[in-house]
């Protein structure tokens, strides 16, 4: 490619290859983004863990490009989200083609007071040679290339793998092991595990070309557009002058003949005209499938990201979804190893992030039947749709070019701690919900999510929790820290200004409230007025002590 190198990482013979095997609290399969930001998580705990790769180099080509703001919020606390949002392209604004017109545009973020824009455009090799680099900063992790599994066997107290080098094969056992090597997951297959779902009928071209413009960094999405008819084309705009294309070929396509430049050119040259200049870096070409497996967890192993779970990628449901179910994850798992919490709490995991996957494969089903009509009916029902759509916002709701990432409000968790009866809160954030960001001053960030996710927390409106009571909370076996808005300083709780009134308008924030928040900054109980007993009974609740 033009614009990138990859970057080659040296396979280095590990001690664990001479003697008996040695026995790690988690292993980790899969050097990708998703197991990367569990390595990550984990490490910055002082977790030990252990990352196998059969690679020595991150992926080849952009692959994921879309990170939503939910996903770029946990980079944050992984310590590398700044990096990311400043090499990569923010985006609020998309825009929607009918033929050759602009049916209507829409804007993903269109308040302000929030840290992260709705999503950043970042070709997938640099995530991970970011998160790479993060792992190197960690002294409790390491990451091992050229180590690929062959093996596993799964005990009532480990998991025990055979592990293939340039050196030879070794033994590697652990107490813990997180599967996240991808949508054909070799371990998932010797487990003898299937993914059900549905393959769709059709084939995507997607093109990486760098090229310079000044095409606004939104994205274009086109029904039907006369350079490519009949089909559909998405554009998006990502580093170094390199944008993506996806065209829709058709299941009678074949794809290797479509990833052939003399192919691919004319389609662009269409598109972007005679004169256009532009150099093809990558194409590959896909075909929609929305597949997940019937359980996630596996006594003592754990599938994460497209492992566990596959959707077709307009929507950008995949890396997202799978860096939020490490976020899900770790923490428990932080909590099991430690002995602060039964092995049964695991199990909130499959609950809450299978339901985050069926939400993601119901709703990328509904993009691609949308986008590629099965019928002459449905394609006629879709293209009423957009025609009625140019005048009346009404329709604009119909349109599905790919319903765009959302973080899962977990409603259905078992983690969750009811309102009280009678108490009544205006808003989103409900027990399941991920907090919201929001401006402050205090003595550490100006955004409030960088005082969440070090444990639990709980978030104080006015001088609801004297300091004793807050020191009480910080000693107990299962810590939960105090975060207070408004009033004075004291050491026993952190003090933070509300400077824009956005955390009262978020949190339905009157005098007295107090919201219990989870180590994954997913609100998991509220009140109007602070209870110990209820905060420490919220606690064992969501640790799966009662």
């Amino acid at each position: 490619m033009k614009t990138y190198t990859n970057p080659v990482y040296a396979y280095r013979r590990s001690p664990d290859q001479d003697g008996t095997p040695a026995r790690r609290p988690v292993v980790v399969v899969g050097a990708g983004p998703v197991g990367l930001a569990a390595a990550i998580d984990l490490a910055q705990s002082d977790v030990p863990v252990v990352v196998l790769d059969e690679d020595n180099t991150v992926s080849v080509g952009s692959r994921a490009i879309c990170y939503a703001k939910r996903a770029l919020e946990i980079l944050d606390r992984l310590g590398c989200g700044e990096r990311i949002v400043r090499k990569g392209v923010g985006w609020n604004v998309g825009k929607v083609f009918h033929r050759q017109e602009l049916v209507y545009q829409f804007d993903l973020l269109p308040e302000s007071g929030h840290r992260r824009p709705a999503f950043v455009n970042l070709q997938q090799y640099y995530l991970e040679e970011y998160l790479v680099d993060r792992v190197a900063e960690l002294p409790a992790a390491e990451i091992r290339w050229e180590n690929r599994v062959t093996g596993v066997r799964v005990r009532a107290d480990h998991v025990a793998l055979t592990v293939a080098t340039p050196d030879g094969d070794y033994e590697l056992h652990c107490d813990w092991l997180i599967v996240a090597d991808g949508a054909r997951s070799p371990v998932r297959t010797l487990l003898g595990l299937e993914a059900d779902g549905q393959v769709f009928r059709d084939r995507f071209l997607i093109a990486d070309i760098h090229m310079r413009t000044d095409f606004p960094p939104e994205r274009w999405f086109w029904f039907d557009p006369p350079f490519h008819p009949n089909q559909s084309v998405l554009l998006h705009r990502q580093a170094d002058d390199v944008w993506r294309v996806d065209f829709q070929l058709g299941w009678d396509a074949d794809p290797e003949e479509e990833k052939k430049p003399e192919r691919i050119g004319p389609r662009l040259r269409a598109m972007l005209g005679a004169d256009a200049d532009f150099d093809i870096e990558w194409a590959s070409v896909y075909t929609f499938q929305c597949r997940r497996m019937r359980r996630f967890r596996h006594g003592r192993v754990i599938f994460a990201g497209d492992a566990a779970h596959v959707v077709s990628p307009f929507g950008a449901r995949g890396a997202n979804s799978g860096i939020q179910d490490t976020d899900n994850l770790v923490w428990k798992l932080r909590l099991v190893l430690e002995g602060l919490a039964p092995e049964r709490l695991l199990d909130s995991y499959d609950v809450e992030r299978s339901a985050a996957a069926d939400e993601n494969i119901a709703n990328s089903t509904r993009s691609t039947d949308f986008i590629t009509p099965k019928s002459a009916i449905s394609r006629v029902f879709r293209d009423a749709t957009l025609q009625l759509a140019r005048r009346h916002p009404f329709a604009r709701r119909l349109v599905n070019s790919g319903r765009l990432s959302v973080p899962r409000v977990h409603t259905e968790s078992p983690l969750n701690t009811p309102d009280r009866r009678g108490e009544q809160f205006a808003g989103a954030m409900v027990p399941g919900a991920p907090a919201a960001d929001a401006p402050v001053t205090g003595p550490g960030s100006s955004w409030l999510l960088d005082y969440l996710g070090q444990g639990f927390t709980l978030l104080s409106f006015g001088s609801a929790v004297a300091p004793p009571a807050a020191a009480a909370l910080l000693r107990d076996r299962i810590p939960c820290r105090v975060l207070q808005v408004g009033g004075e300083r004291d050491e026993d709780l952190i003090v933070v200004q509300d400077v824009a009134g956005l955390l009262a308008q978020r949190y339905d924030g009157k005098p007295g409230t107090c919201y219990l928040l989870r180590p994954d900054q997913i609100v998991c109980a509220r009140w109007r007025s602070f209870d110990a007993a209820a905060v420490r009974a919220a606690i064992a609740h969501a640790t799966a002590h009662d």
